[in-house]
Protein backbone atom coordinates (compact mmCIF):
# COMPACT_ATOMS: atom_id res chain seq x y z
CA UNK A 1 0.00 0.00 0.00
CA UNK A 2 2.95 2.31 0.59
CA UNK A 3 4.16 1.49 -2.92
CA UNK A 4 0.72 2.22 -4.39
CA UNK A 5 0.52 5.52 -2.53
CA UNK A 6 3.91 6.66 -3.86
CA UNK A 7 3.18 5.50 -7.41
CA UNK A 8 -0.16 7.32 -7.33
CA UNK A 9 1.74 10.63 -7.32
CA UNK A 10 4.80 9.78 -9.40
CA UNK A 11 5.56 11.62 -12.60
CA UNK A 12 3.68 14.57 -14.05
CA UNK A 13 3.86 17.71 -11.95
CA UNK A 14 4.63 15.87 -8.72
CA UNK A 15 8.02 16.15 -7.08
CA UNK A 16 9.53 13.07 -5.39
CA UNK A 17 7.79 12.38 -2.08
CA UNK A 18 8.80 13.23 1.45
CA UNK A 19 8.16 10.22 3.68
CA UNK A 20 7.60 10.72 7.41
CA UNK A 21 7.84 7.52 9.44
CA UNK A 22 8.96 6.12 12.77
CA UNK A 23 12.62 5.27 13.19
CA UNK A 24 11.72 1.58 13.62
CA UNK A 25 10.21 1.50 10.10
CA UNK A 26 13.04 3.17 8.24
CA UNK A 27 14.57 0.12 6.59
CA UNK A 28 11.30 -1.45 5.47
CA UNK A 29 10.27 1.91 3.98
CA UNK A 30 13.60 2.21 2.19
CA UNK A 31 13.35 -1.32 0.83
CA UNK A 32 9.77 -0.85 -0.40
CA UNK A 33 10.73 2.32 -2.28
CA UNK A 34 13.75 0.60 -3.82
CA UNK A 35 11.52 -2.20 -5.12
CA UNK A 36 9.56 0.31 -7.23
CA UNK A 37 12.61 2.40 -8.18
CA UNK A 38 11.39 5.49 -6.35
CA UNK A 39 13.86 7.88 -4.79
CA UNK A 40 12.23 10.20 -2.22
CA UNK A 41 13.31 13.76 -1.53
CA UNK A 42 13.72 12.77 2.09
CA UNK A 43 12.73 10.15 4.64
CA UNK A 44 12.17 11.99 7.91
CA UNK A 45 12.45 9.81 11.02
CA UNK A 46 10.21 10.60 13.96
CA UNK A 47 11.78 9.71 17.32
CA UNK A 48 8.22 8.93 18.44
CA UNK A 49 4.76 9.33 16.95
CA UNK A 50 3.07 12.64 17.82
CA UNK A 51 0.08 12.36 15.44
CA UNK A 52 -0.39 14.09 12.10
CA UNK A 53 -0.02 17.79 12.92
CA UNK A 54 3.64 17.53 14.04
CA UNK A 55 4.47 14.92 11.39
CA UNK A 56 3.26 17.16 8.58
CA UNK A 57 4.84 20.19 10.25
CA UNK A 58 8.22 18.45 10.10
CA UNK A 59 7.81 17.86 6.37
CA UNK A 60 6.57 21.41 5.78
CA UNK A 61 9.40 22.94 7.83
CA UNK A 62 11.95 20.84 5.97
CA UNK A 63 10.51 21.89 2.60
CA UNK A 64 10.00 25.51 3.66
CA UNK A 65 13.74 25.86 4.13
CA UNK A 66 14.39 25.03 0.46
CA UNK A 67 11.27 25.78 -1.59
CA UNK A 68 8.73 27.65 0.58
CA UNK A 69 6.33 28.19 -2.34
CA UNK A 70 5.79 24.43 -2.73
CA UNK A 71 2.32 22.95 -2.30
CA UNK A 72 2.12 19.86 -0.11
CA UNK A 73 -0.24 16.98 -0.79
CA UNK A 74 -0.61 15.00 2.45
CA UNK A 75 -1.55 11.32 2.12
CA UNK A 76 -1.60 8.41 4.54
CA UNK A 77 -0.02 5.22 3.22
CA UNK A 78 -2.94 2.91 4.10
CA UNK A 79 -5.62 4.24 1.75
CA UNK A 80 -7.14 2.67 -1.35
CA UNK A 81 -8.02 4.98 -4.27
CA UNK A 82 -9.53 3.19 -7.26
CA UNK A 83 -10.34 6.13 -9.54
CA UNK A 84 -6.99 7.67 -10.42
CA UNK A 85 -8.38 10.13 -13.01
CA UNK A 86 -10.84 11.59 -10.51
CA UNK A 87 -8.08 11.71 -7.93
CA UNK A 88 -5.88 13.78 -10.26
CA UNK A 89 -8.83 16.07 -11.09
CA UNK A 90 -9.42 16.65 -7.37
CA UNK A 91 -5.72 17.36 -6.85
CA UNK A 92 -5.81 19.90 -9.68
CA UNK A 93 -8.68 21.79 -8.00
CA UNK A 94 -7.04 21.45 -4.60
CA UNK A 95 -3.74 22.71 -5.96
CA UNK A 96 -5.43 25.76 -7.42
CA UNK A 97 -7.02 26.55 -4.06
CA UNK A 98 -3.82 25.89 -2.12
CA UNK A 99 -1.88 28.22 -4.42
CA UNK A 100 -4.29 30.98 -3.34
CA UNK A 101 -3.57 30.42 0.35
CA UNK A 102 -6.39 28.04 1.25
CA UNK A 103 -5.93 24.96 3.43
CA UNK A 104 -7.64 22.23 1.42
CA UNK A 105 -9.29 18.99 2.47
CA UNK A 106 -10.24 16.41 -0.17
CA UNK A 107 -13.69 15.21 0.94
CA UNK A 108 -15.05 11.87 -0.22
CA UNK A 109 -18.60 11.52 -1.50
CA UNK A 110 -20.44 9.73 1.30
CA UNK A 111 -22.09 6.83 -0.50
CA UNK A 112 -23.13 4.91 2.63
CA UNK A 113 -23.64 5.80 6.31
CA UNK A 114 -20.27 4.89 7.82
CA UNK A 115 -19.64 5.27 11.56
CA UNK A 116 -15.87 4.64 11.28
CA UNK A 117 -15.20 7.95 9.48
CA UNK A 118 -15.35 11.60 10.46
CA UNK A 119 -17.43 13.92 8.28
CA UNK A 120 -17.08 17.37 6.72
CA UNK A 121 -20.16 19.57 6.23
CA UNK A 122 -19.67 21.58 3.05
CA UNK A 123 -20.87 25.13 2.55
CA UNK A 124 -21.01 27.69 -0.26
CA UNK A 125 -18.84 27.62 -3.35
CA UNK A 126 -15.46 29.34 -3.39
CA UNK A 127 -15.37 31.99 -6.07
CA UNK A 128 -13.14 31.47 -9.12
CA UNK A 129 -12.07 27.95 -8.08
CA UNK A 130 -13.82 25.00 -9.70
CA UNK A 131 -15.28 22.26 -7.51
CA UNK A 132 -14.23 23.93 -4.24
CA UNK A 133 -16.50 24.64 -1.26
CA UNK A 134 -16.21 26.38 2.07
CA UNK A 135 -16.18 24.13 5.13
CA UNK A 136 -19.02 24.73 7.58
CA UNK A 137 -17.74 22.29 10.20
CA UNK A 138 -15.95 19.04 10.92
CA UNK A 139 -17.95 16.30 12.65
CA UNK A 140 -16.57 13.45 14.74
CA UNK A 141 -17.44 9.82 13.99
CA UNK A 142 -21.27 9.72 14.37
CA UNK A 143 -23.68 7.02 15.48
CA UNK A 144 -25.51 5.11 12.76
CA UNK A 145 -28.71 7.20 12.76
CA UNK A 146 -26.73 10.43 12.53
CA UNK A 147 -24.61 9.00 9.72
CA UNK A 148 -27.78 8.07 7.80
CA UNK A 149 -29.06 11.62 8.17
CA UNK A 150 -25.72 12.99 6.93
CA UNK A 151 -25.81 10.86 3.78
CA UNK A 152 -29.46 11.69 3.05
CA UNK A 153 -28.81 15.43 3.33
CA UNK A 154 -26.11 15.41 0.66
CA UNK A 155 -24.22 18.13 2.53
CA UNK A 156 -21.67 15.88 4.24
CA UNK A 157 -18.49 14.28 2.95
CA UNK A 158 -16.24 11.68 4.50
CA UNK A 159 -13.09 13.19 5.97
CA UNK A 160 -10.34 11.19 4.27
CA UNK A 161 -7.44 13.08 5.91
CA UNK A 162 -6.22 14.06 2.44
CA UNK A 163 -4.93 17.62 2.59
CA UNK A 164 -3.27 20.20 0.36
CA UNK A 165 -1.65 23.50 1.34
CA UNK A 166 1.43 25.59 0.77
CA UNK A 167 4.29 24.59 3.04
CA UNK A 168 4.76 28.18 4.20
CA UNK A 169 0.99 28.71 4.57
CA UNK A 170 0.66 25.64 6.79
CA UNK A 171 3.56 26.66 9.02
CA UNK A 172 2.24 30.24 9.28
CA UNK A 173 -1.22 29.06 10.32
CA UNK A 174 0.32 26.54 12.68
CA UNK A 175 2.34 29.34 14.20
CA UNK A 176 -0.88 31.28 14.81
CA UNK A 177 -3.07 28.42 16.09
CA UNK A 178 -0.56 25.94 17.55
CA UNK A 179 2.69 27.88 18.03
CA UNK A 180 4.26 25.21 20.24
CA UNK A 181 4.15 22.70 17.37
CA UNK A 182 5.46 25.17 14.81
CA UNK A 183 8.37 26.27 17.00
CA UNK A 184 9.37 22.75 18.05
CA UNK A 185 9.17 21.34 14.54
CA UNK A 186 11.25 24.17 13.11
CA UNK A 187 13.84 23.49 15.79
CA UNK A 188 13.69 19.74 15.25
CA UNK A 189 14.36 20.18 11.53
CA UNK A 190 17.13 22.73 12.10
CA UNK A 191 18.90 20.35 14.50
CA UNK A 192 18.23 17.21 12.45
CA UNK A 193 21.09 14.92 11.40
CA UNK A 194 21.67 12.82 8.30
CA UNK A 195 21.88 9.05 8.72
CA UNK A 196 22.52 7.16 5.47
CA UNK A 197 19.46 7.92 3.31
CA UNK A 198 17.46 9.19 6.28
CA UNK A 199 17.07 12.45 8.19
CA UNK A 200 16.75 12.04 11.95
CA UNK A 201 14.57 14.75 13.47
CA UNK A 202 16.06 16.16 16.68
CA UNK A 203 14.24 14.22 19.39
CA UNK A 204 13.93 16.70 22.24
CA UNK A 205 11.98 19.46 20.44
CA UNK A 206 9.92 17.02 18.36
CA UNK A 207 8.85 14.95 21.38
CA UNK A 208 7.85 18.18 23.14
CA UNK A 209 5.06 18.66 20.57
CA UNK A 210 1.56 17.80 21.78
CA UNK A 211 0.14 14.68 20.14
CA UNK A 212 -2.65 16.11 17.99
CA UNK A 213 -4.12 15.66 14.52
CA UNK A 214 -4.21 18.24 11.73
CA UNK A 215 -8.00 18.37 12.11
CA UNK A 216 -7.91 19.41 15.77
CA UNK A 217 -4.82 21.60 15.59
CA UNK A 218 -5.58 23.53 12.39
CA UNK A 219 -8.48 22.59 10.14
CA UNK A 220 -11.28 22.97 12.71
CA UNK A 221 -9.98 26.38 13.82
CA UNK A 222 -8.74 28.11 10.68
CA UNK A 223 -10.86 30.43 8.54
CA UNK A 224 -8.91 29.33 5.46
CA UNK A 225 -10.29 25.77 5.25
CA UNK A 226 -12.02 24.63 2.06
CA UNK A 227 -13.02 21.23 0.71
CA UNK A 228 -12.88 19.64 -2.73
CA UNK A 229 -15.57 16.94 -3.07
CA UNK A 230 -14.46 13.82 -4.94
CA UNK A 231 -15.75 10.32 -5.66
CA UNK A 232 -12.45 8.44 -5.69
CA UNK A 233 -13.42 4.86 -4.92
CA UNK A 234 -11.71 5.58 -1.61
CA UNK A 235 -11.32 3.28 1.37
CA UNK A 236 -9.40 3.79 4.59
CA UNK A 237 -8.17 0.28 5.25
CA UNK A 238 -8.03 0.79 8.98
CA UNK A 239 -9.49 -2.56 10.04
CA UNK A 240 -9.85 -6.10 8.74
CA UNK A 241 -13.50 -5.63 7.74
CA UNK A 242 -12.42 -2.81 5.41
CA UNK A 243 -9.91 -5.15 3.80
CA UNK A 244 -12.70 -7.70 3.29
CA UNK A 245 -14.79 -5.03 1.56
CA UNK A 246 -12.16 -4.21 -1.06
CA UNK A 247 -10.97 -7.78 -1.68
CA UNK A 248 -12.14 -10.10 -4.45
CA UNK A 249 -14.68 -12.59 -3.11
CA UNK A 250 -16.04 -15.99 -4.13
CA UNK A 251 -19.71 -16.79 -4.74
CA UNK A 252 -20.27 -17.05 -0.97
CA UNK A 253 -18.77 -13.65 -0.20
CA UNK A 254 -15.49 -15.04 1.12
CA UNK A 255 -12.12 -13.37 0.55
CA UNK A 256 -9.56 -16.16 0.91
CA UNK A 257 -5.81 -15.50 0.67
CA UNK A 258 -3.23 -18.23 1.05
CA UNK A 259 -3.56 -21.93 1.80
CA UNK A 260 -7.05 -22.43 3.22
CA UNK A 261 -9.70 -25.18 3.14
CA UNK A 262 -13.24 -24.04 3.97
CA UNK A 263 -16.72 -25.60 4.19
CA UNK A 264 -20.04 -23.89 4.94
CA UNK A 265 -18.32 -20.50 5.27
CA UNK A 266 -19.78 -17.19 4.07
CA UNK A 267 -18.99 -13.46 4.05
CA UNK A 268 -15.66 -14.01 5.76
CA UNK A 269 -12.06 -12.85 5.37
CA UNK A 270 -9.50 -15.65 5.72
CA UNK A 271 -5.78 -14.97 5.34
CA UNK A 272 -3.39 -17.89 5.75
CA UNK A 273 0.31 -17.31 6.26
CA UNK A 274 2.81 -20.14 6.14
CA UNK A 275 0.43 -22.86 7.36
CA UNK A 276 -2.93 -24.28 6.37
CA UNK A 277 -6.09 -22.65 7.75
CA UNK A 278 -9.19 -24.89 7.88
CA UNK A 279 -12.61 -23.43 8.71
CA UNK A 280 -16.08 -25.00 9.02
CA UNK A 281 -19.47 -23.40 9.65
CA UNK A 282 -18.40 -19.81 10.27
CA UNK A 283 -20.02 -16.68 8.88
CA UNK A 284 -19.23 -12.96 8.86
CA UNK A 285 -15.86 -13.69 10.43
CA UNK A 286 -12.19 -12.81 10.16
CA UNK A 287 -9.38 -15.34 10.48
CA UNK A 288 -5.79 -14.17 10.02
CA UNK A 289 -2.89 -16.56 10.59
CA UNK A 290 0.72 -15.38 10.66
CA UNK A 291 3.84 -17.18 11.81
CA UNK A 292 3.54 -15.83 15.37
CA UNK A 293 -0.18 -15.29 16.02
CA UNK A 294 -3.73 -16.15 14.93
CA UNK A 295 -6.61 -13.66 15.00
CA UNK A 296 -10.25 -14.81 15.04
CA UNK A 297 -12.94 -12.11 15.14
CA UNK A 298 -16.50 -11.33 14.25
CA UNK A 299 -16.38 -9.02 11.24
CA UNK A 300 -18.64 -6.48 12.97
CA UNK A 301 -16.13 -6.28 15.85
CA UNK A 302 -13.06 -5.66 13.68
CA UNK A 303 -12.52 -2.15 15.08
CA UNK A 304 -12.12 -3.66 18.56
CA UNK A 305 -8.85 -5.42 17.70
CA UNK A 306 -7.16 -2.40 19.27
CA UNK A 307 -8.40 -3.60 22.67
CA UNK A 308 -6.39 -6.80 22.16
CA UNK A 309 -3.31 -4.73 21.37
CA UNK A 310 -3.83 -2.75 24.57
CA UNK A 311 -4.01 -6.00 26.55
CA UNK A 312 -0.77 -7.23 24.97
CA UNK A 313 0.95 -3.93 25.73
CA UNK A 314 -0.13 -4.15 29.35
CA UNK A 315 1.11 -7.74 29.53
CA UNK A 316 4.47 -6.78 28.01
CA UNK A 317 4.08 -9.08 25.02
CA UNK A 318 6.28 -8.49 21.98
CA UNK A 319 3.91 -9.57 19.19
CA UNK A 320 2.33 -6.12 18.97
CA UNK A 321 5.71 -4.38 18.64
CA UNK A 322 7.20 -5.93 15.52
CA UNK A 323 6.94 -8.71 12.97
CA UNK A 324 9.16 -11.75 13.16
CA UNK A 325 10.91 -10.37 10.05
CA UNK A 326 13.05 -7.34 10.97
CA UNK A 327 14.65 -5.10 8.35
CA UNK A 328 18.18 -3.75 8.60
CA UNK A 329 20.25 -1.61 6.19
CA UNK A 330 22.05 -4.75 5.01
CA UNK A 331 18.90 -6.85 4.47
CA UNK A 332 16.67 -8.60 7.01
CA UNK A 333 16.44 -11.39 9.54
CA UNK A 334 13.52 -13.55 10.59
CA UNK A 335 13.19 -15.35 13.88
CA UNK A 336 12.27 -18.98 13.20
CA UNK A 337 12.35 -20.52 16.67
CA UNK A 338 13.00 -19.32 20.22
CA UNK A 339 13.54 -21.55 23.22
CA UNK A 340 15.37 -21.65 26.55
CA UNK A 341 18.91 -20.37 25.86
CA UNK A 342 18.64 -20.62 22.07
CA UNK A 343 17.23 -18.81 19.04
CA UNK A 344 17.22 -19.72 15.34
CA UNK A 345 17.17 -17.01 12.67
CA UNK A 346 17.12 -16.86 8.88
CA UNK A 347 19.36 -13.97 7.80
CA UNK A 348 19.48 -12.46 4.31
CA UNK A 349 22.16 -10.02 3.15
CA UNK A 350 21.63 -8.00 -0.01
CA UNK A 351 24.33 -8.07 -2.71
CA UNK A 352 27.31 -5.98 -1.58
CA UNK A 353 26.02 -5.71 1.99
CA UNK A 354 27.80 -6.54 5.24
CA UNK A 355 26.95 -6.47 8.91
CA UNK A 356 29.04 -4.46 11.34
CA UNK A 357 32.30 -5.80 12.75
CA UNK A 358 30.99 -6.80 16.16
CA UNK A 359 31.11 -9.13 19.10
CA UNK A 360 28.73 -10.44 21.75
CA UNK A 361 29.47 -10.91 25.42
CA UNK A 362 26.57 -13.23 26.23
CA UNK A 363 25.95 -15.43 23.21
CA UNK A 364 27.70 -17.66 20.69
CA UNK A 365 26.57 -18.10 17.09
CA UNK A 366 26.70 -20.92 14.56
CA UNK A 367 26.27 -19.91 10.89
CA UNK A 368 25.24 -22.26 8.07
CA UNK A 369 25.08 -20.94 4.48
CA UNK A 370 21.88 -22.03 2.70
CA UNK A 371 22.01 -19.76 -0.38
CA UNK A 372 24.75 -17.71 -2.02
CA UNK A 373 28.30 -17.39 -0.75
CA UNK A 374 29.48 -15.69 2.45
CA UNK A 375 32.69 -13.87 3.33
CA UNK A 376 33.34 -14.24 7.04
CA UNK A 377 35.61 -12.28 9.33
CA UNK A 378 36.38 -14.25 12.49
CA UNK A 379 39.01 -12.77 14.74
CA UNK A 380 42.04 -12.17 12.50
CA UNK A 381 40.87 -14.65 9.82
CA UNK A 382 38.86 -13.82 6.70
CA UNK A 383 37.47 -16.74 4.65
CA UNK A 384 34.61 -17.74 2.32
CA UNK A 385 31.77 -20.18 2.95
CA UNK A 386 29.70 -21.89 0.27
CA UNK A 387 26.27 -23.53 0.53
CA UNK A 388 26.17 -26.22 3.28
CA UNK A 389 29.37 -24.93 4.86
CA UNK A 390 29.36 -23.47 8.38
CA UNK A 391 31.38 -21.74 11.07
CA UNK A 392 31.12 -21.22 14.83
CA UNK A 393 31.50 -17.79 16.48
CA UNK A 394 32.42 -18.15 20.17
CA UNK A 395 31.32 -15.68 22.85
CA UNK A 396 33.54 -12.57 22.73
CA UNK A 397 34.94 -13.25 19.22
CA UNK A 398 34.99 -10.29 16.80
CA UNK A 399 33.15 -11.23 13.62
CA UNK A 400 31.51 -9.95 10.47
CA UNK A 401 29.33 -11.45 7.73
CA UNK A 402 29.61 -10.04 4.20
CA UNK A 403 28.02 -10.72 0.81
CA UNK A 404 30.43 -9.91 -2.03
CA UNK A 405 28.29 -11.70 -4.63
CA UNK A 406 25.65 -10.45 -7.07
CA UNK A 407 22.89 -12.59 -5.50
CA UNK A 408 21.37 -12.45 -2.01
CA UNK A 409 23.11 -14.42 0.74
CA UNK A 410 21.05 -16.46 3.19
CA UNK A 411 22.31 -18.14 6.31
CA UNK A 412 20.75 -19.97 9.22
CA UNK A 413 22.04 -18.55 12.49
CA UNK A 414 21.73 -20.55 15.72
CA UNK A 415 22.32 -18.43 18.82
CA UNK A 416 23.06 -19.99 22.19
CA UNK A 417 23.52 -18.32 25.55
CA UNK A 418 21.71 -17.17 28.66
CA UNK A 419 20.84 -13.79 27.08
CA UNK A 420 19.91 -13.33 23.40
CA UNK A 421 18.74 -9.69 23.25
CA UNK A 422 19.58 -7.48 20.28
CA UNK A 423 21.31 -4.99 22.58
CA UNK A 424 24.17 -7.47 23.18
CA UNK A 425 26.11 -6.01 20.25
CA UNK A 426 29.42 -4.17 20.53
CA UNK A 427 30.24 -2.58 17.16
CA UNK A 428 33.78 -1.76 16.10
CA UNK A 429 33.14 -0.75 12.50
CA UNK A 430 29.89 -0.20 10.63
CA UNK A 431 29.39 0.42 6.92
CA UNK A 432 26.08 2.19 7.64
CA UNK A 433 27.24 4.68 10.27
CA UNK A 434 25.48 3.12 13.24
CA UNK A 435 26.95 3.54 16.73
Amino acid sequence: MLQETVERVSGGEFQPPIIVCNEAHRFVVGEQLQKIDQMPQAILLEPEGRNTAPAVAAAAAWLESTTPDSVLLVMASDHIIKRQKKFLDAIASGGEAAAKGHLVAIGITAATPEIAYGYIKSGEEVESISNCLRIDKFVEKPDLETAKAFVESGDYLWNASLFMFGAADYMAELGRLAPEIAQNCHESVEKSTADLDFIRLAPEPFCACPSISIDYAIMEKTDKAVVVPADLGWNDVGAWDALWEISEKDENGNAVIGDAVIHDVSNSYIRAGERLVAAVGIHDSIIVSTDDAVLVADRSKAQEVKSLVEQMQTAGRLEQESHTKVYRPWGWYQSLEVGPNFQVKLIQLSPGAKISLQRHQKRAEHWVVVAGAATVTKGEDVFDLQVNESTFIPVGEKHRLENRQADPLQIIEVQTGDYLGEDDIERFDDHYGRD
